[in-house]
């Protein structure tokens, strides 16, 4: 019967002149949630690990879905007009790592913390930013999610601490945030995201004694995408096991292709740090199919079948398109729907992005202070003033 009525709109459509895709199926014919079998983690120091049997709903998969599409449409669109010169200055992709961010955000609060290096695209996606405002922000336009005056490696929003240029910098910060959350009594948790490149850093040696010690509700999480800058972990580290880096603090290497297999890391992840027991350290196995930056073409330290092979065998958009389509969850016309209408909202970002007038000179200081009285600050020269207001 639905045949014969899909079938009958059809030939209307044509008629018509119509451009709309029908379907033959209703969402009563969808399976509403399927269960998965993901890669199980390795762990250190943990009785325990996160489940390898997780259930996924038709609702949560196509919001995955949506999101990742966004978050690689975004990062395609900013290479685009990057080699257009739009966007100038430091420019770090985060297109193949889109489960990462996705995963993670999927299992915790939007009243939790986060704090990462300057790969943050995804991150202020995640966190409540819109497309608009990130595309603005890297063109350094005045709608920008800084007011066009941070870039790329500089956006923030509520319970959203950037975006930090100095690498392993941000690991001490997102300690301090965990440290608030302890000490104000709430239930909230800080997730601390850096990379590899940036795991043989003291400082990042030093946070994690403190946060032992003092039992902060804390995930540090190591993005792994194999090559910190030019250089693959093998010749940068003598251990590349950087979950076990923790030594006192429990740890956790996950898929970090998998959206499934993150999320259901970051959940354990997240009742360890709420259950008191504090610190745990979790190591995400990614991939980057950018260079470093821009101003890296990505191939001279790897060759270009290697990132061919991870698109083709572990890219996490396909991998979760494939498991909607055969698992009943959703049709390959509802997905297209999906991918046309992210389409259109990067390009109406990115059209924003560029007619946008950029922020005026008098308001390059403003800012610096929160509920403050105007400051006066002196510009590249003791004659030249400019005034701050909060």
């Amino acid at each position: 019967m639905l045949t014969n009525i899909s079938n009958v709109l059809r030939a209307c459509a044509q008629r018509n002149g119509a451009a709309a895709v029908v379907s033959a199926r209703t969402y009563s014919d969808f399976t509403t949630q399927a269960t998965f079998e993901v890669k199980k983690c390795d762990v250190f120091k943990l009785d325990e690990a996160p489940a390898t049997q997780v259930v996924m709903t038709r609702d949560e998969g196509l919001q995955y879905y949506r999101t990742m599409q966004t978050m690689r449409r975004m990062e395609l669109k900013a290479d685009q007009l990057y080699k257009q010169k739009i966007i100038r200055g430091f420019c770090h992709l985060y297109d193949g790592q889109e489960a990462c961010a996705v995963g993670i955000e999927a299992s915790i609060n939007l009243k939790d913390h986060l704090i990462t290096a300057y790969r943050a695209h995804g991150y202020t996606l995640t966190r409540g930013g819109t497309v608009k405002e990130i595309m603005a922000e890297l063109t350094g336009r005045r709608g920008g999610i800084a007011k066009g005056k941070g870039g790329s490696m500089h956006m923030y929003c509520k319970h959203f601490y950037g975006g930090n240029g100095i690498v392993g910098a941000q690991v001490p910060l997102g300690a301090g945030v965990a440290l608030a959350c302890k000490y104000k009594g709430t239930d909230e948790l800080c997730v601390c995201l850096y990379g590899d490149g940036a795991a043989n850093q003291g400082q990042i040696f030093e946070t994690y004694n403190m946060a032992a010690l003092w039992k902060l509700p804390v995930i540090f999480i190591c993005e792994n995408n194999r090559y910190g800058m030019g250089t693959s972990v093998e010749r940068a580290a003598a251990s590349t096991d950087y979950f076990k880096r923790g030594e006192f603090i429990p740890g956790l290497r996950v898929d970090g292709m998998d959206i499934l297999c993150v999320r259901e890391a970051t959940r354990f992840a997240a009742d360890h740090c709420r259950s008191g027991k504090g610190p745990i350290l979790m190591e995400l196995q990614t991939y980057r199919y950018h260079g470093h930056s821009m101003s890296d073409p990505g191939v001279s330290y790897r060759t270009r079948e290697e990132i061919q092979e991870v698109r083709s065998k572990s890219d996490p958009i396909s991998l979760l398109k494939d498991r909607l389509l055969s698992n009943n969850m959703a049709s390959v016309e509802e997905l297209k729907e999906i991918d046309v209408e992210v389409r259109k909202e990067i390009e109406d970002a990115a059209q924003f992005a560029t007619t946008d007038p950029e922020p005026p000179l008098e308001e390059l200081c403003n800012h610096i202070f929160s509920n403050n009285p105007p400051v006066e600050v002196r510009g590249t020269n003791p004659w030249a003033k400019l005034k701050s207001l909060s």
